[in-house]
């Protein structure tokens, strides 16, 4: 994508010079080594690396649960390395959804509560909670779970509910963390079909850490992660399975002695 297409376009988060340092004088660990990377409203990038290259740290420190050592994080506009707590409380809560691998659903409330918690919590009426999360069960095909306890779905239907879940307060960018990791490969299908089908209808821009190269070849954008730097960025063309393959190609070009988690 050119410079100057991306001038037009709404920066959802930008990182400058970004440094995470880990431990004490003489016995530190450089994970981050001055990044520098801008996701722009509408795009759905996955970070792939090798184990211990820092995608978990970066997207930790972009989600407000980490700081960094140095460098500059803006994320709605704001720095949120200079935000209080309450401030970052905030834009958790209205900014920003999450996607883990272990679900996170409460196992005492039902589906339809889980993914409308976020919503009770930030004190929307209870008519109109139970109008949206129908209309995200209705998207994610959950519609006939919603009256049943977490220990009564599958993993795929929990981590589709969960996605429900991160997308129902509009967040500005939904970060998701090996989302497909406790998946079957059917489930894994599913739910990252269902992530492209809420980017591409412009519902959410998403920040994807992942260590497969078929489930980040669902994604718009790939950055390659090595040694605390962002060593390459490749776009998608028309196919997705082209895609995949180029993505095994660069897999293999970064080193075919790394381990790969």
């Amino acid at each position: 994508m050119n410079e100057n297409r991306n001038e037009t376009r709404i920066k959802t988060a930008q990182i400058k010079n970004l440094t995470k340092i880990y431990g004490n004088k003489g016995f530190q660990t450089k994970v981050l080594k001055g990044i520098d990377l801008t996701v722009y409203k509408g795009d759905f990038i996955a970070v792939m690396g090798p184990s211990g290259s820092g995608k978990t740290t970066l997207l930790n420190i972009l989600a407000t649960i980490d700081k960094p050592t140095q460098g500059t994080v803006i994320l709605d506009g704001q720095d949120i390395t200079k935000a209080s707590n309450k401030e970052l409380s905030r834009l958790r809560r209205d900014k920003i959804g999450f996607v883990f691998q272990d679900y996170n659903l409460l196992d005492t409330m039902t589906l339809q509560d889980n993914m409308g918690l976020p919503l009770s919590l930030s004190g929307v009426p209870g008519r109109e909670c139970i109008h949206r999360v129908n209309k995200m069960a209705a998207m994610f095909g959950l519609t006939e779970h919603l009256q049943k306890y977490p220990y009564q779905l599958s993993g795929g239907q929990k981590q589709r509910g969960a996605t429900g879940r991160a997308l129902i307060t509009e967040p500005e960018i939904i970060f998701a963390d090996e989302p497909t990791g406790a998946l079957d490969s059917r489930s894994g299908r599913e739910l990252l079909e269902c992530l492209r089908m809420v980017n591409d209808s412009g519902q959410a821009t998403i920040l994807m850490v992942t260590h497969d190269p078929f489930c980040a070849s669902y994604a718009k954008d790939v950055c390659m992660l090595r040694d605390g730097l962002i060593t390459c960025r490749v776009s998608r063309g028309r196919e997705r399975k082209e895609f995949y393959d180029r993505i095994m190609d660069l897999q293999a070009s970064v080193g075919g002695d790394l381990t790969w988690e």
